[in-house]
């Protein structure tokens, strides 16, 4: 699943920068005793949506990477645009293209079923996103939790602080032409590896050969710093596995509310 693997690098790099004190006091077992069964109800979910589609599991870590970039991991990116409220789901890095929301709103009415008003979507969306990666092959890692909601989103921030697919590359692969028109075919959807439905190393693979779909893509291995690390996983998947789990740990910590910042929705759309 490319999309997965190609969050590892600039994870590795801006977790590094905008990680928070906060994350100090989040913890694994922080819904040990006020909600247990936490863990198994968002799996279980999780299971249904992948196995009806399974390009959900990258979807759902898509939505939690967009919102932790943007002013740290608390959800804001599920808010609803109101009458007097602009969220940041209509940002161009997000309109048309980020979704699995209503996944999200599945698992917060069963979680609020068994534990009401306790487990923010915060959370919920770091553990589903772990979830999504560990269904379709990928390494599992541990969850710190304890994040508290937004009450505020940024357009603006999300339009400034989420990568865009562009680069300098003059032309996209050829073999991507004919189902990428330059007009229509916005619903057409081009696998960004061999293994679409599979969390491996195929992406790196695909990169040392010349075949990355995005122009973002193939900068990765376009001459740069980055190209002996790209190389690197591309012969070692043992390597990426891990890599890539340590990197969704430090990517969960950036600028979490926690304590009495923020609050716990009781709906993901909106603020209490």
């Amino acid at each position: 699943m490319a999309s997965l693997a190609k969050l590892l690098f600039v994870t590795l790099l801006a977790s590094s920068l905008l990680a928070s004190p906060g994350s100090a006091q989040l913890s694994p077992t922080f819904y040990s005793t006020s909600c247990p069964n936490l863990l198994t109800i968002v799996r279980n979910a999780m299971t249904q949506a992948v196995n009806n589609e399974a390009r959900m599991a990258a979807s759902i870590l898509r939505l939690f990477f967009h919102d932790c970039f943007v002013n740290g991991c608390d959800a804001s990116i599920l808010l609803d645009d109101t009458a007097t409220f602009t969220g940041e789901k209509n940002a161009g890095p997000n309109r048309n293209s980020a979704r699995g929301y209503e996944v999200i709103d599945a698992i917060k009415t069963r979680v609020e079923a068994a534990c009401n008003a306790t487990v923010s979507c915060a959370d919920i969306l770091a553990l589903a996103a772990r979830d999504g990666v560990v269904l379709v092959g990928g390494q599992s890692w541990t969850v710190p939790l304890g994040r508290r909601d937004a009450r505020t989103a940024s357009q603006s921030a999300a339009n400034a602080q989420i990568p865009a697919p562009t680069s300098s590359l003059a032309t996209l692969a050829t073999t991507r032409r004919a189902n990428c028109p330059a007009t229509g075919g916005d619903a057409n959807l081009a696998p960004m590896d061999t293994t679409p439905a599979r969390f491996d190393n195929d992406y790196y693979r695909g990169l040392v050969a010349r075949r990355g779909l995005f122009h973002s893509d193939q900068e990765l291995f376009n001459g740069g710093s980055q190209d002996a690390a790209v190389r690197g996983y591309s012969n070692n998947a043992a390597s990426f596995l891990g890599d890539f789990a340590a990197a969704m740990v430090r990517m969960g910590n950036i600028s979490p509310l926690t304590g009495t910042n923020g609050e716990v929705r009781r709906n993901c759309r909106r603020i209490n």
